[in-house]
């Protein structure tokens, strides 16, 4: 077990840049497999692949940094978190009406051929969505 502290460095990086870089107390993330998982200090050792969804880092002050994550891994180590991702947007970066529109072509693309790629179209969406904070999105389903 890590030491007990007021919080981690966390930092979520996808391949084209460092899309976060700060202090939290709390991180909250989707895993493959075992759902919604919460970060606080003291949390021990953990590596954990990700699926496509909106990941929310608690700041310290309280704010809230949403997160649009789409795959990767997610690793604690001490106190630090690393979320490697291969794609990552900040919620002020997303195009709100683009990713509904992207959600809307999958969720037609779905219905005439149901296959992994599709699939995750709309999850990236709807984790585009749930970041931005559109309502009415079910993420990681």
């Amino acid at each position: 077990m890590t030491t007990e502290g007021t919080g981690f460095h966390v930092e979520v990086v996808s391949p084209e840049r460092v899309v976060y870089s700060g202090e939290a107390s709390q991180v909250i993330t989707r895993t493959i497999g075992g759902g919604e998982i919460a970060f606080l200090p003291g949390h021990v050792s953990f590596l954990g692949a990700l699926v496509e969804n909106h990941t929310r880092v608690y700041q310290a002050d309280g704010k809230v940094v949403d997160v649009a994550v789409h795959g990767g891994f997610v690793e604690v180590s001490g106190t630090t978190i690393t979320i490697l991702s291969d794609g990552a947007e900040l919620a002020g970066d997303i195009d709100i009406e683009r990713a509904r529109r992207a959600k809307e072509r999958a969720e037609e693309r779905i219905r005439g051929e149901h296959d992994a790629e599709v699939e995750a179209d709309l999850r990236r969406a709807h984790a585009r969505l749930a970041a931005a904070g559109s309502t009415g999105t079910a993420v990681g389903h």
